[in-house]
């Protein structure tokens, strides 16, 4: 499972991804997770984020969910028309 800090924003973008990314080589599976629930500070260069995770995540072949997804956050994502995308893990 990959982790999301406490703040994401678009200062910490660049640098939260590259981390991501190179977690997401590591997982072996049929579905990657990202686990948001840390997340207080963010704007929606976190959604940025996610999605480029989704993308190499489907690249890969594996499926792509998000658990613990802040409120304001998929509020964003629905205000965007990219909820569907950003799937709640089980």
């Amino acid at each position: 499972m990959l982790v999301l800090p406490p703040e994401l924003t678009h200062r910490q973008a660049s640098a939260c991804l590259r981390l991501l990314l190179q977690g997401l080589q590591a997982l072996a599976g049929a579905q990657v997770v990202v686990d948001a629930s840390a997340l207080q500070r963010f704007d929606s260069a976190a959604l940025a984020v996610l999605l480029a995770c989704r993308r190499r995540a489907l690249a890969r072949g594996q499926a792509f969910a998000v658990k613990g997804l802040p409120a304001g956050l998929a509020s964003m994502a629905q205000l965007y028309g990219i909820d569907a995308l950003l799937p709640a893990s089980a």
